[in-house]
């Protein structure tokens, strides 16, 4: 059954679950290593380099950059293609998916603690989340 939030609701959800993350003993990661983790956990595999780059619109001087301190991390592990040399696979690791796993976790934790999620609508106007006085 799908889940539908109101911008509002949304946002919270994402300031606890990230305040909640800052504050935890784990690693700070960008919000682009962070979409790379993600997908290289949430998509099926076989993942690339050149394939992450087109999924996320992100250069590929970009995606090596988050990939180096994600395989810093032990999140993520670069192994060389059997079968084609020059290319390079991004692996998943038990590290990475334990540190998803809590995020997850982050994420549903504030889900549960909105007080009363107001009803979906859709296309409220993103100048909504501000009142005229904060102008």
């Amino acid at each position: 059954m799908p889940v539908y939030l109101n911008q509002d609701d949304a946002l919270a959800i994402w300031r606890d679950a990230l305040s909640a993350s800052v504050r935890s003993d784990g690693p700070d990661l960008s919000s682009r290593q962070m979409a790379i983790l993600m997908t290289v956990y949430t998509q099926p595999p076989p993942h690339t380099v050149r394939g992450l780059s087109d999924s996320l619109n992100i250069s590929k001087p970009a995606i090596s950059r988050a990939l180096d301190r994600l395989g810093q991390l032990g999140f993520v592990r670069r192994r060389r293609d059997d079968y084609d040399r020059r290319s390079v696979q991004v692996q998943r690791t038990v590290k990475g998916a334990v540190f998803l796993s809590e995020f997850a976790d982050l994420v549903s934790d504030a889900g549960r603690e909105l007080e009363s999620p107001t009803p979906f609508e859709a296309g409220t106007p993103a100048e909504q989340l501000l009142s005229d006085e904060e102008f």
